[in-house]
């Protein structure tokens, strides 16, 4: 027998400084006194955004100008198997109150205050502290000396999450050099991912590790590290990322690149079928720069993943 799954469509309603509002489900409704992202049912004849511009006007009394597609996650509750899309809402007209006898509190991804969450929505939390940009190390074009300069400036202005890629460097010297750059970013609360290299990114105490497309598709479990990312290039290999239940991907390339101006790339079309279905976050990369991120994330990415663009 066939498992009806309830279509939700759920909001992520972010301010500029990231907080996001959670709202508790009142008494009468199945886990009542639970924190929730806002949203609802998605009715007949609705598509995912309709549902979500009538729930928020309806629960919040606000009216929606940007929302962005982003995740898809199902959760099966004893009373019912749901299918949430969550949208991120960054603009909206009105200022949220709750309509439906519900509280409200707006919340760090960092810092929780309230519980407990309804189940289905605590994976969003972790996904929440990713930053929209995730910059890859280019120290072989630079030299390390110019990098770990560009490196501390970008830290100073905001940069968060790195990947250090450094493909010709000996093993020891890639030692040192993550390292160096762990310090300069644990000074900054940010965090650091070593390409490829399981046992190194454990060795130096690394965030975590982004694997190849050719690691994601041979291992069988999520490595041991708090962080785990890889790079995809089409749909069986960003599925294949979700069921290790990793923590992002990087889908690529994206558009045509200085490096490779002839090679096929995916487009935004193509980008947006793969990313729609992920239940982790999805980065996109190639051709890219910063410019790029708000339509990026029209077309349900995290954020841009930047090679040359985050040093220039």
């Amino acid at each position: 027998m066939s498992i009806q799954v309830i279509e939700v469509a759920a909001a992520v309603i972010q301010k500029k400084d990231d907080t996001f509002l959670l709202a508790q489900r009142p008494l009468g409704k199945p886990y009542a006194g639970y924190w929730e992202f806002p949203g609802g049912k998605i009715e007949q004849g609705e598509s995912a955004q309709q549902a979500l511009a009538r729930e928020l006007h309806e629960e919040l009394g606000i009216q929606i100008t940007t929302a962005y597609p982003w995740l898809v996650r199902e959760f099966t509750y004893p009373h019912a198997t749901v299918r949430l899309k969550f949208f991120r809402v960054t603009h909206w007209q009105g200022e949220p109150h709750g309509l439906e006898n519900q509280s409200l509190r707006w919340q760090s991804p960092f810092d929780l205050s309230v519980s407990p969450m309804l189940p289905a929505n605590i994976p969003i939390l972790r996904a929440l502290q990713l930053p929209a940009i995730y910059a890859i190390s280019k120290a072989a074009i630079l030299g390390q000396p110019e990098f770990l300069l560009r490196l501390q400036h970008a830290l100073s202005q905001g940069l968060r999450l790195l990947q250090v890629r450094e493909k010709n460097m000996s093993r020891p010297a890639l030692k040192k050099f993550a390292q160096e750059i762990i310090a300069m970013a644990q000074a900054h609360q940010a965090r650091v991912l070593i390409n490829s290299d399981i046992e190194l990114a454990q060795e130096i105490d690394a965030d975590g590790v982004h694997l190849s497309s050719a690691q994601l598709m041979s291992i069988a479990t999520r490595p041991n590290l708090k962080w785990c990312a890889a790079s995809c290039h089409n749909a069986a290999e960003l599925q294949r990322a979700n069921e290790l239940g990793l923590d992002f991907v990087v889908l690529s390339p994206v558009l045509a690149t200085r490096s490779h101006p002839g090679a096929p790339h995916l487009g935004w079309q193509a980008f947006a079928s793969c990313a729609a279905q992920s239940a982790i976050p999805v980065y996109a990369l190639g051709g890219l720069g910063s410019h790029d991120l708000a339509t990026a994330c029209q077309h349900g990415a995290h954020g841009v993943a930047l090679l040359s663009q985050a040093w220039e």
